[in-house]
């Protein structure tokens, strides 16, 4: 239960992390969705750092692990999970499945998105 409460702060301030940076002005936000871009690109980088820290001290509290990768990064942006999760299979030499994976995340997210809206009738398809 305690893992549960952990990871729950942790979304919490991950979540109104990315609101409160996406509220931030951008010139021109139509035109290429930047603020998206540099949370996920900086939740990737938060989650490599985490991972590192916990991989080189054993005796990190695993709780604290869940909080910080689960937790904030996980309410950050689930793109620093998938980034994780595609780097272990490339580092364990699953190269083809990294692949597979990343093709198939994003091209049947996009579809899902997609069809979601079709579905909905409210989408731009």
């Amino acid at each position: 239960m305690l893992d549960c409460i952990a990871v729950g702060i942790g979304g919490f301030l991950g979540s109104v992390g990315r609101y409160l940076i996406g509220k931030i002005p951008m010139k021109n936000p139509t035109l290429f969705p930047i603020t998206t871009l540099l949370i996920n690109i900086a939740g990737s980088f938060l989650i490599g750092c985490i991972m590192a820290i916990a991989a080189k001290n054993s005796n990190i509290n695993p709780r604290l692990i869940l909080f910080l990768k689960v937790g904030i990064c996980g309410g950050f942006t689930t793109f620093s999970t998938f980034s994780l999760e595609t780097s272990e299979l490339i580092n364990s030499g699953e190269i083809l499945t990294a692949l597979i994976y990343v093709i198939a995340s994003v091209g049947f997210g996009l579809l899902a998105v997609i069809l979601g809206q079709y579905v909905i009738g409210n989408g731009a398809v």
